[in-house]
């Protein structure tokens, strides 16, 4: 008989091995190795099936068992030392709280919002980079102290787990996940009851969901269920699955974890008196609706009309914008958004001007992203080649402006040291900390460091045997005909490893563009190379299941699957034995396709070389010593003939760069060229990719000053919110017809130099501004013969020096000239606010001419 509904009961421990349920229920143990071999000791059988689930394993050991270990006198003594050492980590003041005694204005708490956060495999609530950075931040933010809390959706199928069908095609398969059987509990009323928030849906319908807390540190994330019998099959259905669904079960989503989760955020802080986020960071369009459910609480709880409601929202809220595509962009049909945003959701809020903060070229299109930019006063992009992009990608939306003008900054992604260092390196090298250069390494000769190497790529060789097995059983081979994998791979041989989500731009197969060449690498007798892929393609994206295809049948091949694997179910737990133990870590992205690409800094913290095009964090870090940059053929319009090229390139990188100095060995048997790569990768990138250098930059240059921003505008009664609304008011209505004339300069002399003054003089048209309202600039620069257009210009601020003539104000400026060659110069007038974070903010402009 078949169960009719399941659930999870959770192990009665005996007393003195209580405290285990609290290193459990707490997520630092993902990250703290000594706990994971406390919990791996009461049972290492047990602890390797359940696959290292603390949480699992409670329930795994049987009660006998338990109370046997109760009488065990040093196991009890390790567990209250563990949950001493966890209890000092939670309640000691760490890098924040100290930064905080120095500056107060930093914020009480942060709102984080992602759709996704990778914690562990534990918590399956992740399908790739995105989710996975989310993670890290959280445990960054956790180390450091910063007062996070994060909000999400929990899925009950989390994202889909993946298996190949005999031909090499992608199956999936969605299981259902229990939470109360995950390191996780419900927020719940003082009496016990669960906390139900509440969402207005069309029709007078309402969404109810749940709020799961997962316990990160001393990071809280809250996780919104609507799987709950309150509602109605439908909407119980929203929480089903990560990306899965068409556009109306997208939006549904998104507006529960952005609408929804800051009523979940509100909740959770009256619950446990915990202090409102000043400042709430946007990780991606997806949880950009959070902004309309703050206006909606400022035009409802404080009198604050729409504009002034923006204006608040603006100053505490940070966007970081993940793509560099438009493709991956979410976009929703105008009358989707009509449909979602009436009275029902957002009581109060006008509808067209809900409209207006998603428009954008396309009149019937909502978008995510425009929405993002314009509630957010501070926005990023996440390395700065993707900055760079992105300022060019959304420059549309400041028409007027130089691109390098746009206000879209960068702060790199970094990684969780601790979550990816495997453990034989920080043993060898400690804790990796943030910083310029890791001096430890100095006392390490080459033969300890090749030694450490070669024990990580023989634990990758024994999983991948293991894995291939797991796999080619599950496509429906028999256990007597898979001796081969036994033998797959070899531990003395140069490992290459692939290992992403696979969208087209990440381009799987370009190392299958020349397969007899590929072959020949694989199979060389003297310096063979082996390559393990892993990837899972998104449901709908049958292209990119076209490629895994591709790759699986090629490694399927007899002559060359000991030297070639696709491992199936790429997750967290499969990721450690890669970057722990490939010696190259292979991307070769379509330039500049790739935001950040973090899976190359976690290979590079255990010493791992990154073989990949200079995209994303490695355009900014690759120096020449810490290994190869494919070289790209930007500009080659046909892209079949481009990844002819590149790929060509990355087999001649191979062929007479990497081998060679992988198996060039000294009398010692030590490759030493390769082992200084080693060395100097760990000394220069292991430092510097960490999150909590990250997490440090996100506090200084974006939290403080937006929680700075914030107070600002909020101050007696939100006095700078209707100031900065009634200005802009003025603006919208005066800007049409701001008009610059009478331009002109003097004071050059008949053969200029270098830093000569040039006066130069205008007369401004402020159409019922006042000067102090705006900022008259002379724009200097080189010229272009031909167009006119200015490069690299150098600004300068003009002064108001006089009333109005038959022109308007007049202003001028004495500018040294800042180039040889042919100069040009022009006049632009910006807006001015103090409570402006630059003149671009706005996206007015007016340039004389």
């Amino acid at each position: 008989m078949r169960a009719l509904r399941r659930f999870t009961v959770r192990a009665q421990l005996p007393e003195p091995l209580a405290p285990l349920q609290e290193l459990a229920a707490n997520l630092r143990w993902s990250w703290h190795p000594p706990t994971q071999d406390l919990f791996a000791s009461l049972d290492p059988q047990a602890w390797e099936q359940v696959k290292g689930d603390p949480v699992k394993l409670l329930g795994a050991v049987s009660s006998q068992r338990l109370l046997e270990l109760a009488e065990d006198a040093e196991l009890v003594a390790r567990v209250r030392a563990e949950a001493d050492n966890l209890r000092d980590y939670l309640s000691k003041p760490r890098w924040y709280q100290r930064q905080r005694e120095a500056d107060p204005g930093l914020p009480a708490a942060i709102g984080y919002f992602s759709m996704e956060f990778g914690i562990s495999e534990v918590l399956p609530n992740y399908s790739g980079g995105l989710g996975v950075l989310a993670g890290d931040h959280l445990k960054a933010a956790s180390d450091l102290g910063v007062p996070l809390i994060g909000v999400g959706l929990l899925y009950r199928s989390g994202y889909f787990r993946q298996s190949l069908s005999l031909d090499g095609w992608q199956l999936e398969h969605y299981p259902a996940l229990d939470p109360q059987g995950l390191p996780l509990r419900l927020l719940a009323q003082p009496d016990g009851t669960p906390v139900l928030v509440t969402v207005g849906m069309p029709a007078g319908r309402t969404l109810y969901a749940r709020v799961w807390q997962a316990v990160v540190g001393r990071v809280t994330l809250l996780l919104l269920d609507s799987d709950i019998e309150q509602n109605e099959p439908d909407l119980r259905g929203i929480t089903d699955r990560l990306y899965g669904g068409d556009q109306d079960h997208r939006i549904r989503q998104e507006i529960l974890v952005g609408v929804g989760g800051v009523r979940a955020v509100r909740a959770y802080c009256a619950a446990i008196g915990h202090p409102e986020p000043a400042v709430f960071h946007t990780n991606e369009g997806h949880a950009g609706f959070l902004g309309l459910e703050r206006i909606r609480e400022l035009i409802a709880g404080r009198g604050l009309n729409f504009d002034e409601a923006v204006a608040t929202v603006r100053a505490g809220t940070v966007f970081t914008t993940h793509t560099p595509v438009p493709a991956g962009i979410d976009r929703f049909p105008l009358d989707l958004v009509r449909y979602y945003f009436g009275e029902d959701l957002l009581p109060g809020v006008p509808l067209d001007r809900v409209l207006a903060l998603g428009a954008e070229e396309n009149p019937g299109m909502f978008n995510m992203a425009h929405m993002g930019l314009r509630l957010a006063q501070r926005a990023n992009g996440v390395s700065k080649l993707h900055g760079e992009v992105s300022r060019e990608m959304f420059g549309t939306l400041w028409g007027g402006f130089d691109t390098d003008e746009v206000p879209i900054g960068s702060v790199t992604n970094g990684v969780h040291g601790r979550t990816w260092a495997a453990r034989e390196v920080t043993e060898l090298l400690g804790e990796p900390e943030p910083g310029d250069g890791d001096g430890r390494l100095d006392g390490l000769t080459d033969g300890e460091l090749w030694a450490l190497r070669g024990r990580l790529r023989g634990q990758l060789v024994a999983e991948v045997r293991r894995r291939v097995r797991a796999a080619w059983l599950e496509r429906g081979a028999s256990a007597p005909e898979l001796g081969w994998t036994d033998s797959v791979f070899d531990p003395e041989v140069l490992t290459i490893g692939f290992a992403r989500r696979v969208p087209t731009y990440k381009r799987l197969t370009l190392m299958l563009r020349d397969p007899a060449r590929l072959r020949a690498l694989l199979l060389d007798p003297e310096r063979p190379v082996q390559l393990v892929v892993a990837g899972k393609s998104h449901p709908a994206d049958d292209g990119g299941k076209a490629l895994i295809q591709q790759i699986v049948r090629f490694a399927d091949d007899p002559e060359v699957r000991h030297r070639i694997a696709f491992l199936p179910d790429y997750d967290m737990s499969m990721a450690r034995y890669l970057y722990w133990g490939c010696d190259v870590w292979l991307n070769n992205p379509l330039r500049p396709l790739e935001a950040c690409g973090t899976s190359g800094m976690k290979s590079a913290l255990n010493g791992g070389l990154n073989l990949s095009v200079r995209d994303g964090w490695w355009d900014e870090l690759y120096d020449g010593r810490n290994g190869w940059a494919i070289p790209t053929a930007d500009g080659v319009a046909d892209p079949a003939r481009r990844d002819d090229l590149e790929a060509n390139a990355l087999y001649e990188l191979l062929a007479t760069q990497v081998t060679p100095a992988f198996y060039t060995r000294d009398g010692a048997g030590v490759p030493s060229e390769w082992v200084e790569l080693v060395r100097h990768t760990l000394d220069t990138l292991r430092p510097r990719v960490q999150a909590t250098r990250m997490v440090t930059e996100y506090v200084r240059d974006w939290y403080l000053p937006a929680a700075r921003a914030a107070a600002e505008v909020e101050l007696a009664d939100y006095a700078g919110s209707r100031r900065l609304a009634e200005y802009r008011q003025r603006l919208n209505a005066s800007w049409p017809r701001v008009r610059i004339g009478g331009v002109d300069a003097s004071g050059v002399p008949d053969s200029p130099v270098v830093g000569a003054p040039m006066t130069v003089r205008a007369s401004v048209e402020l159409a019922g501004l006042k000067p102090d309202d705006v900022t008259v600039q002379a724009v200097v620069g080189r010229v272009d013969g031909t167009t006119d257009e200015l490069d690299a210009p150098v600004t300068a601020p003009m002064a108001h020096v006089g009333g109005v003539d038959h022109d308007g104000d007049r202003f001028e400026a004495v500018v040294p000239l800042p180039h040889a060659g042919l100069i040009g110069y022009t006049v632009r007038v910006l807006p001015r606010h103090e409570l402006l974070s630059s003149s671009a903010e706005l996206a007015k402009i007016v340039v004389a001419g």
